[in-house]
């Protein structure tokens, strides 16, 4: 099992001549870079993480067994969707009548909300397995989502870096950071964006490696050397890429989450056409034109498309109901224009255009506001609970105690990934390393986009969505720490020891810091001293 990461090769290196000739397979190998390792071994250690990080995620995930936080929109929400398929309005007091096993108190009107639905049914799912007046309930959908993020981010990091040891380390670090933990623990959405986005990366990585498998078995049949003739300047045509149309229904169900999602989606678009570019250099093809016509235009309207299809089928309850909020808006609102459109549709788009309204002035204050510029730096986490307990309560027996819920994340990983960043942006500038770049492109389209909107409310738990892309380039580091294969067996060594420590080290400042991020009963100077900074109050 190789337990060191491939090393870096940029694909300029490995750009076949003009005139060259060439075997199938030794196209491929350029293409695809060195095989990947044993999957049995690959899957061992996403599993592994999977497994530590559901125990941390389920372990007293119902304790706090009232709504807190944005959960009393949501969980509400999505009991509404089990009862009517579209949000139903609230009484004011309808926290105590849901948490105390009578939840059936929805009024007869529609409730208004700017979250499309994908997220909330997905909660809903949980509530429809154990109930929806219990909090384990209502968590149960967060906390899956969270493990099988973990898994995911494993798997893809394996692959990404041809090493399980990479893999598991990607897999651990996710497990173990408490920003993570605690949207796992907690029924907001950004747990659920983050999963839509990072299954629509792994499923794009997918479609490289496929994509490239196809253009040199279809350049390998040509013969003679490439490219000798002129119908092959351009090279061939990928129409089928089914990892392709698999990412657009994940990104689909992120912008049905969220519709911050839509920054991974450019994103992605721009990322996924300059690999297929890449992709036919290597193999010769020069015309880069031809990557864009053959590549690009297809691209964008099988990825479009099929995204906002899926997209549009997440409002299947809202499009199916006579009550839902804004549902009668076409037959009031007759359109010259517009009439052609079914009135659904035409109601639909009002509902949204009222929504872009809200989202673009949501400018009220809140005392856990937190600019962009702030996130990574874990200037203002947001507290998602706090309450003071008894002396006599289970776990204080102390003058005074705290429960807590804080979405800090873990000071070492964080920090950590932050000076990862500069790593990445130099691999993929001075050594074009597509990898950086992959990593990069995930944190630019869930966070850049933020920066935009200075003047907008905004929270450091949105920063969620990107986290998985972060601890990728915290891993990439970690991998040029280990050394590569043709190191000396004392540097490997000792990279070994460094990378081992560090991942040890985060682990045991994530034990230290678990308290604040599971609401358990601790005593109020032990909460102060995982009070690092006057930000964090």
């Amino acid at each position: 099992m190789p337990l060191t990461p491939a090393p870096p090769r940029a694909e300029a290196a490995r750009v076949l001549p003009p005139g060259s000739a060439f075997t199938p397979e030794a196209l491929r190998e350029r293409l695809l870079g060195a095989a990947l390792p044993s999957r049995p071994w690959m899957w061992a250690a996403a599993l592994g993480a999977a497994l530590l990080a559901g125990v941390l995620r389920f372990v007293r995930l119902g304790e706090v067994d009232t709504l807190i936080f944005d959960e009393t929109y949501y969980v509400k929400d999505a009991y509404s969707y089990l009862v009517s398929g579209y949000e139903r309005a609230w009484p004011e007091d309808a926290n105590d009548s849901f948490t105390s096993g009578t939840p059936d108190v929805l009024l007869e009107g529609p409730e208004y909300v700017v979250h499309p639905p994908v997220g909330k049914w997905m909660i809903a799912f949980g509530m429809a397995l154990f109930g929806a007046e219990s909090s384990f309930g209502w968590r149960f959908s967060a906390a899956l989502t969270g493990t099988l993020t973990v898994l995911l981010l494993a798997l893809i990091a394996g692959r990404l870096f041809k090493s399980p040891l990479l893999g598991a380390a990607a897999g651990v670090l996710l497990s173990v950071d408490g920003h993570h933990l605690v949207h796992s623990r907690t029924s907001l959405l950004d747990v659920f964006l983050a999963f839509w986005v990072l299954a629509a990366f792994g499923a794009l990585l997918l479609d490289r490696d496929d994509g490239r498998r196809r253009l040199a078995r279809k350049l390998g049949a040509q013969p003679g050397a490439f490219p000798s003739t002129a119908s092959l300047r351009t090279g061939p045509w990928l129409l089928w890429r089914p990892w392709r149309l698999a990412a657009a229904v994940c990104l689909g169900l992120a912008v049905g989450t969220k519709w911050s999602a839509l920054g991974f989606v450019a994103v992605f678009g721009v990322m996924i056409v300059l690999w297929d570019i890449s992709a036919r250099r290597v193999a010769g093809i020069r015309y880069w034109p031809a990557g864009l016509a053959k590549d690009g235009v297809p691209a964008f309207f099988t990825v479009i498309p099929v995204a906002l299809a899926t997209y549009t089928a997440t409002w299947t309850g809202w499009l199916l109901s006579s009550d839902a909020y804004g549902r009668r808006w076409a037959e009031t609102n007759p359109s010259a224009a517009f009439g052609w459109l079914p009135d659904s549709i035409r109601s639909l788009a009002e509902y949204h255009r009222s929504a872009v309204t809200f989202h673009n002035g949501l400018s009220s204050e809140h005392p856990y506001e937190a600019s962009a510029w702030s996130w990574l730096f874990l200037g203002r986490p947001t507290s998602f609970f706090y309450e003071t307990p008894a002396p006599e309560s289970p776990g204080c027996g102390f003058e005074s105690c705290a429960s807590a819920i804080s979405s800090v994340g873990n000071p070492l990983i964080w920090w950590a990934a932050l000076l990862s960043l500069g790593v990445a942006l130099a691999y993929w500038i001075g050594r074009r390393d597509w990898r950086a770049g992959a990593m990069l492109a995930g944190i630019a389209g869930g966070y850049l986009p933020w920066f935009a909107f200075p003047d907008r409310t905004m929270f450091y738990f949105y920063a969620v969505a990107f986290e998985p892309f972060l601890i990728l380039a915290l891993t990439f580091t970690l991998g040029l720490v280990l050394g590569r294969p043709a190191d000396t067996a004392l540097r490997r060594r000792r990279g070994a020891v460094i990378a081992a420590c560090f991942v040890a080290a985060a682990i045991l400042v994530s034990a230290f810091f678990y308290p604040v991020w599971t609401a358990e009963n601790i005593p109020y100077s032990d909460w102060r001293l995982r009070i690092w900074m006057p930000s964090w109050i």
